[in-house]
């Protein structure tokens, strides 16, 4: 599984130096993600006749499938934040993304389902199943987020 992991890898390193490249116009950099990104799909769906696409493993089927879609995504986001400039709903994946260790990190000395626990307990309480799960699961998120937007409005930034 190392093989693909470092592919995969690779995958998202090209991804990065084409975004990056000045030399490439905006949209022609769309169309070179989508175009990639559904040839991994169909060679990966292909390649899975033979050999299935397990993500516990990381077979080369998975990797070309994970790689096309998030090539996708990549394009779709890349079209909608810098081409289009429609930039306002994405503040929260910046919090993210500037201390992506905090977070990581910080879920394992704050514990976020706690303090939701504590806010919601009661709606919990009352609900049951699987929307129980879901609100104590959106709540969790929440106090992450506002964890995230507290670091960054101090200019609190974990590097490594």
């Amino acid at each position: 599984s190392r093989l693909p992991a470092v592919a995969g890898c690779l995958l998202g390193v090209c991804a990065g130096l084409m975004l990056q490249s000045s030399a490439v116009p905006e949209r022609r950099k769309v169309g070179y993600l989508v175009g990639a990104g559904l040839a991994c799909l169909a060679v990966g769906w292909l390649w899975h006749l033979n050999f299935p696409v397990i993500k516990k493993i990381w077979t080369s089927s998975f990797v070309l499938v994970a790689g096309g879609y998030s090539c996708l995504l990549l394009a779709a986001f890349y079209q909608i934040i810098d081409v289009w400039k429609f930039q306002k709903w994405a503040t929260p994946f910046v919090w993210i993304g500037v201390n992506p260790i905090t977070i990581y990190f910080g879920g394992r000395f704050i514990d976020f389902e706690a303090l939701a626990k504590l806010f919601v307990g009661g709606p919990v309480a009352a609900a049951s199943g699987r929307y129980a799960e879901l609100l104590l699961a959106v709540v969790s998120l929440a106090f992450g987020f506002l964890f995230l937007r507290f670091l960054y409005q101090r200019k609190i930034f974990l590097r490594v």
